[in-house]
């Protein structure tokens, strides 16, 4: 049945839910990484976004069922803290889940630094937890970089979650051997890596793997594919796309998230926006059921 498609009528539970641990969500979320500027994300020079504007997006977010927030300390601009920004507009965070992540790292100005250490980690931990207001947080995610054996960084985090700053644990941009690595010292409640329309055959592998473990996959750039964080190039839609977004009443970027949707029920999204209107596309995509035929018409196509 075809699908057309009313923003800002539609509720986050459409997308159904799954559970990080103990802990249901919505299937689509809200990614922070975009709410403290405008325009290219994660750079030094980034121009602020309206404080009371980021707020509003937020509030927004939950009033239209989103229960599920990705962050990270080093989600910042030169005026704005994503972290900062949520503690005021949402705490005490009643009935949400917060999910921050861990291990990269930025200075003052900005700059990226190298990943943090073990021991470092603690200290990351620990500003997530000052700057959401917290005493634990519900999921910490390792954020790697390259193939390196991740053991003694994930058993440092898995120290942090027996002393009980953390509730649960989850990986962020790895390769299939990480996961069995970290299964093997603490259980994973989520992956998070790049994943979209015209995604490498090693991440569709992952997320299969992460489906066969009742592990949720938390795809990141699902909407920018090869954008990332500049956003969706206009020459990324194809005409496929563009026929199957005609038929719902429906966006290419609302098409994106319906079939990151579609790749299993424990696929999540984690769109984020600074503009309300947006906001209300992104969770009314969790309502768009594609067919069969859809699906695999996108699954073909290359990005």
């Amino acid at each position: 049945m075809t699908s057309h498609i009313t923003s800002g009528t539609i509720d986050a539970a459409a997308s159904g839910t799954w559970t990080l641990g103990d802990l249901t969500v919505n299937r689509v979320g809200f990614g922070a990484m975009r709410l403290p500027q405008h325009g290219e994300a994660l750079v030094p020079d980034a121009v602020p976004r309206d404080r009371e504007q980021a707020i509003r997006v937020l509030r927004r977010a939950i009033e239209l069922g989103v229960n599920h927030i990705d962050t990270a300390a080093f989600y910042f601009s030169p005026l704005r803290s994503a972290n900062e920004l949520i503690n005021q507009a949402l705490y005490p965070y009643d009935d949400l889940v917060i999910v921050t992540k861990v291990g990269p790292g930025r200075d003052t100005s900005g700059k990226w630094l190298p990943h943090a250490t073990p021991r470092q980690l603690r200290g990351q931990v620990e500003e997530n937890l000052r700057q959401l207001g917290r005493d634990h947080l519900d999921v910490v995610n390792l954020r790697i970089v390259g193939t390196d054996p991740i053991a003694e960084r994930f058993g440092a985090l898995a120290d942090l979650r027996d002393a009980g700053l953390i509730r649960h644990l989850g990986l962020s941009n790895i390769h299939a051997p990480h996961l069995a690595e970290a299964q093997a010292i603490a259980p994973v409640v989520c992956v998070q890596n790049m994943h979209g329309v015209g995604a490498a055959p090693e991440q569709a592998r992952l997320v299969r793997t992460c489906g066969e473990q009742g592990i949720a996959f938390v795809p990141f750039y699902s909407i920018a594919g090869t954008g990332r964080t500049a956003g969706a190039t206009a020459d990324d839609h194809h005409s496929a796309l563009r026929t199957i977004a005609r038929v719902h009443g429906a966006s290419a970027a609302q098409i994106r998230l319906a079939w990151t949707l579609h790749q299993g029920a424990h696929v999540l999204a984690i769109p984020g926006t600074g503009d309300v209107d947006h906001l209300a596309q992104n969770v009314a995509a969790g309502a768009i059921r594609l067919s069969e035929s859809e699906v695999a018409d996108l699954n073909s196509l290359s990005v």
